[in-house]
């Protein structure tokens, strides 16, 4: 009886210590790499009006109107493109250590954020 409590005890204390020293990507699971690939690619157009108000916010508001539409449309672009590699590589896992796209490129993981 004592043994099998001693081996459930160091079988608890090894999971818990390899799940807490595992250092995994943000969107490792799949469900989360697909919905976010997914989201990407239906909401992606959003970048375009945020961008353009944010740059009606500047001090020259049609400068920032032209900034903005550039901008909003190189983020659209860029979030389509890797919306369409999230969805169809969800199934691939990130190796460990891999940061998220969108980190790189400072972003949020979905437009509207």
């Amino acid at each position: 009886m004592r043994q099998r409590r001693g081996i459930g005890v160091v079988l608890v204390l090894s999971i818990v210590g390899f799940s807490v020293a595992s250092t995994n990507a943000f969107a490792q699971d799949p469900i989360h790499k697909a919905g976010r690939g997914l989201g990407n690619l239906v909401t992606c157009w959003i970048e375009v009006p945020k961008n353009l108000h944010l740059g009606t916010q500047e001090d020259n508001p049609l400068l920032g109107a032209g900034w903005g539409l550039l901008k909003g449309g190189g983020l659209a672009a860029t979030r389509l493109v890797v919306g369409v590699y999230e969805a169809v590589s969800f199934l691939i896992p990130y190796p460990t250590g891999y940061a998220s796209p969108y980190e790189g490129l400072e972003l949020p993981d979905y437009a509207w954020e």
